[in-house]
C-alpha cells in the first residue's frame, strides 16, 4: 500500500512516502479500513520531531497519524457491527496510509450527510477537547469554565462540550479573535493576551486564573514548576483516549448543524512532509490529508 513513513527522528522532510509499504495485518477483532483521509494534529510534528519520545515511544520506521475516516474492507471473526462497504470513522494509530486497521470497539460508522474527507478531522481533537472538559477539569453544570485557545479546534471541541454540559463558557483567544470568537456562543470572550483583561476577569471553576480548588486542565505541555507554584490548583494532563460514542456523537454534532470544525488545507497524502512543515509554526488550522489519489 501507499503510506508515509518515519524512518528517523527530526524534521518534516523525515517523511517518507512510499508506495510499497506492508498492508497491516487482520485480526479477529479488527476491521481493516480503506482510508479516505486522515488529518494533522500537532502530536504528530512532536511525535515526529522526537519532542515526545517519552509519551509516544516508537518503533522506527513507524506510521504516524492518529485519525481515519474511510470504509470498510474487510471484518474480523468476532466483528457484528460492521460490514464491507460501511462508512467510518476512528481515533486509532498508523493512519498515514492507505489501509488501517483499527479495533472494532474504537470504530464508529460515520452518520450519512457528512463528507468523508473532510470527517477525518473529527475524532482526535473531538475526543481532546471533550476529554478536557469532562476529564481533566470534572466540569459540572452551573460551574465557570475558561477555554484558552477557543478558535482552535480543540478549544471549539471544548466550548462545545463545556456548553452541552450546562457549563458557563469564557472563550480565551488573542485580542484580535475577539470577533470571530463570539461565534462559537460562550457567554463571554478574553484576550487572554491582554494582561489588563485578565487581571479583570473574576476567578473560575477551570482551566485559567482558577479560584482556589479549582481545576486547570492541559493536553500539550506546562512551564516547570506551574503544579508547585498553585498548590491549590488541581492541574491535569489529558492525552485522550479512543471512544467511539464520543466521536459518534460529534459527528451528529457536525451533521445536525451543532458543531462547526473549519478544515483550512486538505492537501495529498504524498505531501505529509509539506503538512507538518505549514502545520508546526501554528496558525495554519485544522489540516487533511486526503490518502487516495482518485
Amino acid at each position: 500500500m501507499k503510506a508515509v513513513q518515519l524512518y528517523e527522528y527530526g524534521g518534516p522532510e523525515n517523511l517518507k512516502y512510499e508506495d510499497d509499504v506492508p498492508e497491516p495485518t487482520l485480526g479477529a477483532d479488527s476491521v481493516l479500513v480503506e482510508a479516505a483521509a486522515t488529518s494533522v494534529n500537532p502530536v504528530d510534528w512532536k511525535i515526529r520531531s522526537g519532542a515526545r519520545q517519552k509519551d509516544f515511544p516508537l518503533k522506527l520506521p513507524a506510521i504516524l497519524g492518529k485519525d481515519v475516516s474511510g470504509v470498510v474492507r474487510a471484518v474480523g471473526s468476532n466483528i457484528r457491527s460492521f460490514k464491507p462497504g460501511d462508512r467510518v470513522l476512528a481515533m486509532t494509530d498508523a493512519t498515514y496510509a492507505e489501509v488501517v486497521a483499527v479495533a472494532g470497539s474504537i470504530l464508529t460508522h460515520l452518520p450519512d450527510g457528512l463528507d468523508l474527507i473532510d470527517s477525518a478531522a473529527i475524532p482526535l481533537i473531538a475526543l481532546t477537547g471533550e476529554q478536557l472538559v469532562r476529564l481533566a477539569a470534572r466540569a459540572q453544570p452551573g460551574q465557570t469554565l475558561l477555554v484558552s485557545g477557543a478558535l482552535g479546534s480543540v478549544g471549539r471541541a471544548a466550548v462545545h462540550t463545556a456548553k452541552k454540559l450546562g457549563v458557563t463558557v469564557i472563550a480565551g483567544v488573542r485580542a484580535r479573535q475577539l470577533p470571530e470568537a463570539r461565534t462559537l456562543g460562550a457567554v463571554d470572550v478574553v484576550a487572554i493576551d491582554d494582561d489588563a483583561a485578565i487581571a479583570a476577569l473574576a476567578a473560575v471553576d477551570c482551566v485559567a486564573r482558577v479560584k482556589n480548588g479549582g481545576i486547570f486542565g492541559y493536553a500539550s505541555a506546562l512551564p516547570e514548576g506551574v503544579p508547585q507554584r498553585n498548590p491549590s490548583v488541581t492541574v491535569t494532563r489529558v492525552f485522550a483516549r479512543p471512544d467511539a460514542s464520543k466521536v459518534r456523537e460529534f459527528a451528529d454534532d457536525i451533521r445536525d448543524g451543532k458543531f462547526l470544525l473549519p478544515i483550512s488545507h486538505r492537501l495529498p497524502l504524498r505531501d505529509a512532509g509539506a503538512a507538518h512543515a505549514l502545520a508546526q509554526p501554528g496558525g495554519a488550522g485544522k489540516i487533511v490529508l486526503v490518502c487516495r489519489d482518485e
